[in-house]
């Protein structure tokens, strides 16, 4: 069982016999009430999202899904394609299913895919990946100083914030939960 302080983006929680998972989450505490969590869910079966809230005290159902891992081959008019590593099947998933994870796929890359009912469902990337930076503005000297920003383009096409010293074909981590700059790659 979860409680409130243990949903996070990504989590996969049971209601109503059907597996959903978090996209969007806020902790709000009351004056003299107890915490509520609001939150952004999508049904994994169906595709619908919604928003609902969660009491302090609430316990939460976990998802009962299945793990596999699979490689992710190519994309095709919206359709990602992935091999089974164990069954050698492949399949496919919609941008839709996938969500923002379409903005971290590689051709070749490892990740765990989540089953429902023998069904393919969402993917789950690992939580820090490493990327190509193909697009980078020179960053002015002496302004590391400031701890300024700027947008890169990494090599799946997603646009990223990174410190001035990042430049064209520096290899970076980001983080996929967030989206957000870890480190640079050496």
């Amino acid at each position: 069982m979860y409680g409130i302080t243990d949903l996070k983006t990504g989590t996969t929680i049971d209601i109503d016999g059907a597996p959903h998972i978090v996209l969007e989450y806020q902790h709000i505490k009351m004056g003299r009430g107890g915490a509520v969590l609001k939150a952004k869910l999508r049904n994994l079966v169906t595709g619908s999202s919604f928003e609902t809230s969660f009491k302090g005290g609430e316990k939460i159902v976990p998802a009962t899904l299945e793990r596999r891992s699979a490689q992710f081959m190519y994309e095709d008019e919206g359709s990602y394609f992935f091999m089974d590593n164990t069954s050698y099947e492949q399949f496919s998933l919609s941008t839709k299913d996938l969500g923002a994870n379409v903005n971290y796929l590689k051709e070749g890359e490892a990740v765990d895919v989540q089953y429902y009912k023998d069904k393919p469902l969402n993917i789950q990337l690992p939580i820090k990946m490493d990327f190509m930076v193909i697009r980078a503005e020179k960053g002015l000297k002496g302004d590391s100083a400031t701890g300024a920003t700027m947008p890169v383009t990494i090599e799946t096409g997603l646009t990223v914030t990174v410190p001035l010293f990042v430049k064209q074909g520096d290899k970076i981590r980001i983080d996929t939960r967030t989206g957000s700059y870890v480190e640079r790659v050496k």
